[in-house]
């Protein structure tokens, strides 16, 4: 708060504006002892006197003081504008809250509504209301809200729209919050400055608009003095006494200019900017456990076996903690017609305290399958086919409740771009603190300590200082660890990683792979790692499932990957992977992953494929076992790493 109050002292024309307002505002609550005259009292014998002593700004054509008028007139001024800008926030902001969070028909009959209504000009709708409720303030500030109100419902769902897409937001619904606390905690606060903003126009628009009521005698009735009214006397005598309207006309435009600059200078305070990330290019991860072997410089086209596999992926026998059998999800198209299959047949196991790799190009479906378990899949996609079970808990097709129960207890999500996928309205330790006090129940102390007790355990130094600071103020590096550390808050049995290190530097990549790593040591919870970078995959993971077009390609226990890939395009990638040695051009795959609705009747590597045989596209590939490992290649025995054409 004094931060933001520092900022808005710091623009100087939104300071001074606030303090008109403020002397305005005073003067118009101490009338009574400013005001040496009634507003009302009306001295036929002193009528368009000009400012004395007596009368400072002189009378007018019925002998009231003018100064005394434009006091309490103040007063009608902010009554009008408060009130109405109020009524109308009141309205308009719920409204368009829900109708842009929620969509569907909610937001086709609002929105319809509400064009209706404002392809009416405002002030004839005004005038129609207040001459149905008849002359009067309350009349007046009633119809100006309900009018106004229109322009918030379509303000805040423009936003909302923009808002509810963020990834902050997807994270705070793995987190388990229902729609009710993610519109109040975590898109209200972001669109506050835009709110605060038209709330400062809406103001100097309602001023505007109460002038012109009053003027037309249909605003504040006497004996209320009103700056509108002061106006329409004045237009009676404007030929022998012109100086009557200059005051409430300078009056009415310094408000309004205050107004609207105390409204910037708050937008200004409010907004948040997030800090620049710094980005790198990924590097090659050499794998670290034992059975693989590590070389400095000039690795080969694949790295060699050199001892049994030690890591959990051996243990693949036991229960699965997920298991996904057929899935298929598909996007609706925006007039009649098929669903479109962006992932299809997917079927994949992850083990307790298992590390499983997705890898594959952009494009190739492997953030949409992590979404699509999360019950996040975006609209228009959906689940049209297959079982999503964590724990013997089917997901696919589950309820509200189900999908929030599990991702509060069960699941847990670290996102790609740490900055975006924290509220950037609300501090480290409110985002912390909140899944622990909602789904386990702690005190606000206690969960104050857990939070510090988190940020200590994903190695962020003087935990407790940190816990008061916003994202921006966070590095890169630092921010995905609060990103870890709120995805753990609730001891999930699955963490879902999506390109956890692409934004950062390698040696922070590093430290986050090896913080990954130590959580599953400490805590036996399963990963499931998405990643373009084939060496984090090696480095990490227990078992690789590539991903292209939408299905499995080759999956297999990542020394079995590395050592011997037994499809061309794992081959492929795993060849163009920069590697430390001098000369040569970079490795490429020609051409790009066919979109989704234009796979290949067959194997949809073949148009890619340099390996493929006319066979390759008469019918679909499908997907073979052998033992642990998994292809999708019609020549699946031909392929290996030491392929002479493929490495000469």
């Amino acid at each position: 708060m004094r931060a933001i109050s520092r900022k808005f002292l710091g623009n100087r024309p939104a300071a001074a504006g606030l303090a008109v307002l403020v002397v305005l505002l005073a003067a118009a609550l101490c009338a009574p002892l400013i005001a040496a005259h009634p507003p009302d009292a009306q001295s036929l014998g002193e009528a368009l006197r000009g400012p004395s002593g007596a009368h400072w700004l002189g009378t007018d054509d019925k002998g009231r003081d003018l100064f005394a008028r434009l006091l309490y007139g103040a007063r009608s001024a902010f009554v009008v504008c408060g009130a109405s800008a109020g009524l109308a926030m009141l309205i308009g902001v719920p409204i368009g809250l829900v109708v842009g969070f929620l969509g569907g028909w909610w937001d086709r009959v609002v929105m319809r509504l509400v064009d209706a209504i404002v392809a009416v000009p405002a002030l004839v709708l005004v005038f129609a209301l207040v001459a149905l409720l008849g002359p009067g303030l309350s009349s007046t500030v009633t119809a100006l809200g309900l009018v106004f109100s229109t322009v918030f419902v379509r303000l805040v769902r423009g936003e909302v729209l923009a808002v509810r897409e963020e990834p902050y937001v997807a994270a705070s619904r793995v987190g388990g919050a229902g729609p009710v606390r993610l519109m109040a905690t975590g898109v209200l606060p972001v669109i506050a400055p835009a709110v605060i903003m038209q709330a400062s126009l809406t103001c100097g628009t309602a001023l505007l608009a109460e002038a012109g009521l009053s003027f037309l005698g249909l605003g504040v009735q006497p004996p209320d003095a009103s700056w509108g009214s002061m106006l329409n006397a004045a237009q009676t005598v404007v030929d022998i006494a012109p100086w009557l309207a200059v005051p409430p006309g300078l009056a009415i435009l310094a408000m309004v200019l205050c107004f609207n600059v105390v409204g910037d200078g708050l937008r200004d305070a409010l907004a948040r900017q997030a800090a620049p990330v710094r980005r790198s290019r990924p590097r090659l991860r050499v794998p670290r456990r034992a059975g693989l072997s590590r070389r400095a410089a000039g690795l080969p086209a694949v790295w060699q076996v050199t001892g049994p596999d030690a890591g959990p992926g051996a243990e693949l026998g036991r229960e699965a903690l997920l298991v996904v059998r057929d899935l298929e999800i598909s996007l609706s198209p925006p007039r009649t017609g098929p669903p479109v299959p962006v992932v299809s047949g997917l079927s994949f196991e992850v083990a307790p305290a298992e590390i499983v790799g997705l890898a594959g190009e952009s494009g190739c479906g492997k953030t949409v399958t992590a979404l699509a378990l999360l019950g996040l899949v975006p609209p228009p996609g959906r689940i049209t086919r297959g079982s999503i079970r964590l724990g013997g808990t089917e997901l696919a097709g589950a309820s509200a409740a189900t999908l929030r129960a599990a991702r509060a207890r069960d699941l847990g999500v670290v996102f790609q771009e740490p900055h975006a996928a924290l509220n950037p309205a609300r501090t480290v330790e409110d985002q912390l603190t909140e899944p622990l006090r909602v789904h386990l129940g702690m005190s606000r102390r206690r969960a104050r300590e857990r939070a510090a007790e988190l940020l200590d355990r994903v190695g962020i130094p003087e935990p407790a200082a940190r816990l008061g600071a916003y994202p921006h103020e966070l590095s890169g590096g630092m921010a995905q660890r609060v990103m870890i550390a709120a995805a753990i808050a609730c001891e999930p049995r699955l963490l879902i990683a999506d390109e956890p290190t692409t934004a950062l530097d390698v040696t922070v990549q590093s430290q986050v792979l090896d913080l990954l790593a130590d959580l599953r040591a400490d805590t036996g919870m399963s990963v499931l790692l998405i990643s373009h970078d084939l060496g984090v995959v090696a480095d990490l993971c227990d078992r690789a499932i590539v991903l292209y077009a939408g299905e499995i390609a080759e999956s297999a226990p990542v020394d079995t990957l590395y050592a011997a890939p037994r499809h061309p395009y794992t081959a492929d990638l795993l060849r163009a992977v920069p590697r430390n040695r001098p000369g040569g051009d970079l490795a490429g795959i020609p051409g790009s992953v066919p979109r989704p609705g234009a796979w290949p009747a067959g194997c949809r590597f073949a148009p890619r494929c340099a390996s493929a045989l006319p066979g390759c596209s008469a019918a679909p590939v499908p997907l073979r076992r052998t033992g642990d490992h998994q292809v999708r290649c019609v020549r699946a025995d031909l392929v290996t790493a030491g392929d002479e054409r493929r490495t000469g």
